[in-house]
């Protein structure tokens, strides 16, 4: 199983910028997919999941009208389309697999079976 993220940039403040999450290895429709980040002496926020069976997506109200997940499943591909980006977006942002294929609203604290290593996003203001 592998998840590689990609996009991560230096931005500025109000920019945008598009992460992409390439996997192999699972049932790309068999996980819910969820973009985590983690800035510098904070824990780790689920910023958006994303069911790859229907592509029903939920949002933290942190990004809520201002990140879009989307996924190609013909490429095993998830997408994280942000914009109106903040200093506070600043982060880690990696994605990961959850041991089952819906989100439902407790996605940011479920078990995850797979992670990557993540991407830099920085924002500056």
């Amino acid at each position: 199983v592998q998840l590689v993220e990609s996009g991560g940039s230096l931005v500025q403040a109000g920019g945008s910028l598009r992460l992409t999450c390439a996997t192999s290895g699972f049932r790309f429709d068999d996980y819910a997919i969820v973009w985590f980040r983690q800035a510098p002496g904070k824990e780790p926020e689920g910023v958006s999941c994303l069911s790859t069976t229907d592509g029903m997506a939920v949002y933290a109200d942190s990004v809520k009208g201002r990140f879009t997940a989307a996924n190609d499943n013909a490429k095993r591909t998830m997408y994280l389309q942000m914009t109106n980006l903040k200093p506070e977006d600043t982060a880690v942002y990696y994605c990961a697999t959850l041991y089952r294929p819906r989100c439902y609203s407790d996605y940011a604290t479920a078990e995850v079976t797979h992670r990557g290593q993540g991407t830099q996003v920085t924002v500056s203001s």
